[in-house]
């Protein structure tokens, strides 16, 4: 601790949940954890004694009115938590409350809470717990029809774990998303934390948020915060996960595969770098990042390529009709594909799916192409904390990063779409494509907006695209139709007699 005042935190083992309460559970307290049908409290509750038991080596007791022991083991273990062994141990102690709750109960009165309590106190000795989990709190106080009571009962339960010294959550269910925290509006006044869980429906697909209410005297991140259930981790709070500082930057440049590019961003790429190449469709993005993936087969490293809008065979085709054989770079171990389109799952789970696929396949390099097809299923901030997200852990292995995305050609620089500046604001590097009406063809005009760290090429130049891939020449001078247009917020292509970006970052 800090100081005398400072109140003892109890790490949950939750990924990426210490970040947002700085520090975990306060110690020796009760927590609230509410929200709807579905949300995750029994699996945060489940967990939070789970990771106590793998992390911490703090046993836990879990007292259940809903579900059946039976169920919980079952429902843990395919999650990869062995309650039943931790149960021979010693380690983990089922309170069952359930049986004790009969459809006959009358409504007041019926229910010996200090049985219950002499009960969990029993179970903590046995096993010297320092968790203790109560799922759900409905169950019994569905049965009261005054809060009062509600409330007093409550407070005994919570006096009771708080007097074991045993860190707690109790989960209770909400009817609504964003109406009071819980179905009675008492609980909060009993407890001294309470975290809501949400499941909410936006854009047909079903988002989850954590927020902290309150923890009373503790300080804690504020608003709501993204996070998924994965099959293998359990819940995973997004982006905060994974924002890890770093003080190193590296100082080694990679090929991004076109040497006029390497010239035009001063050499090439840094390592850790995030490069974002902007342009509307049929501009080069695509063929760029195939040849920042065989630049990395070429010099020996591992690429994953990840495209969320297309199929494999379509990939391999536009790659062939440059010369580029991916089958043989995949064979060669050096370059995995992933393939697929973005409604096939959540921001979030594509997240989880790159970060196992970076984990195992330990790639030097990866390509996206196109973030703008997430734009269909994601709303602005969840997309930004997905690009967040990852790009954090990226830059903690020193993984090149190119993300494409195509901005939207009705905006221009005075309202250009929020999520562009925003993905442009953490790339390091950021590279526009464009095309104009020439004379007697289609021209194209490469510049580069910012290059963080690094001198490079502030001039426009004009490129062409044939089967040998992207070749690009000397700058422009008298942009054709179309180059005129803004490029984003702060920078402008603008027609001079030198053709450069005369506004804009310069990195």
């Amino acid at each position: 601790m800090t100081g005398s005042n400072t109140i003892e935190r109890i790490p949950t083992g939750i990924s990426g949940f210490e970040h947002v309460t700085l520090g975990g559970l306060p110690a020796g307290r009760s927590t609230l954890v509410s929200g709807t049908t579905g949300s995750g409290k029994t699996l945060f509750a489940v967990e939070f004694l789970s990771r106590g038991i793998m992390r911490f080596n703090e046993s836990g007791v879990f007292v259940t009115f809903e579900e059946t022991s039976t169920d919980i083991r079952r429902n843990a273990a395919s999650l990869g938590f062995p309650v039943q062994l931790w149960e021979d141990e010693g380690k983990w102690a089922f309170v069952e409350a359930s049986a004790s709750i009969g459809e006959d109960t009358p409504a007041v009165g019926a229910y010996d809470f200090g049985a219950l309590v002499a009960r969990i106190e029993h179970a903590v000795r046995q096993t010297g717990a320092r968790r203790v989990a109560l799922d759900s709190l409905n169950a019994i106080f569905t049965r009261f029809t005054d809060t009062g009571i509600v409330r007093h009962e409550l407070f005994r339960i919570v006096s009771a774990l708080n007097a074991l010294g045993v860190t707690s959550v109790l989960t209770a269910e909400r009817p609504e998303e964003y109406d009071g925290v819980t179905r009675y509006g008492v609980e909060p006044f009993v407890l001294d934390n309470v975290i809501i869980l949400r499941n909410v429906l936006r854009q047909g697909r079903r988002t989850r948020t954590v927020e902290i209410v309150k923890f009373r005297g503790a300080p804690h991140r504020t608003g709501e915060w993204l996070f998924t259930i994965d099959p293998r981790d359990g819940i995973v709070v997004v982006p905060l996960a994974f924002l890890t500082p770093s003080d190193h930057a590296s100082l080694t440049r990679v090929s991004s595969g076109i040497p006029e590019l390497d010239e035009m961003c001063g050499g090439g790429f840094y390592r850790d770098a995030i490069v974002l190449i902007t342009g509307p469709t049929g501009a080069g993005k695509t063929l760029a990042s195939l040849r920042f993936a065989a630049a990395a087969v070429e010099a020996g490293e591992r690429c994953l390529l990840c495209t969320f809008d297309g199929t494999p065979g379509q990939l391999f085709r536009s790659a062939a009709s440059w010369g580029l054989d991916l089958k043989a770079m995949q064979a060669s171990d050096l370059l995995r594909v992933m393939c697929g389109y973005a409604e096939v799952m959540s921001p979030e789970d594509h997240f989880l799916q790159l970060r196992h696929a970076v984990e195992e396949f330990s790639p030097g390099r990866l390509v996206i192409d196109t973030l703008s097809a997430l734009e269909r299923v994601a709303a602005p901030r969840t997309l930004l904390d997905f690009i967040i997200a990852l790009t954090a852990v990226l830059r903690q292995r020193e993984t090149t990063t190119l993300l494409t995305g195509t901005p939207a050609e009705r905006f221009n620089s005075a309202n250009a779409p929020l999520i562009t500046s925003d993905v442009a604001a953490l790339a390091d590097v950021w590279i526009q494509l464009r095309y104009g009406a020439g004379p007697v063809e289609i021209q194209r005009a490469i510049a580069v907006l910012q290059a963080r760290g690094s001198a490079h090429d502030h001039s426009v130049r004009q490129f062409r695209i044939d089967r040998t891939g992207m070749h690009i020449g000397e700058p422009l001078r008298g942009a054709p139709n179309g180059f005129a247009e803004a490029l984003g917020p702060g920078g402008a292509w603008v027609e001079s007699p030198e053709s450069e970006v005369t506004e804009g970052p310069s990195g």
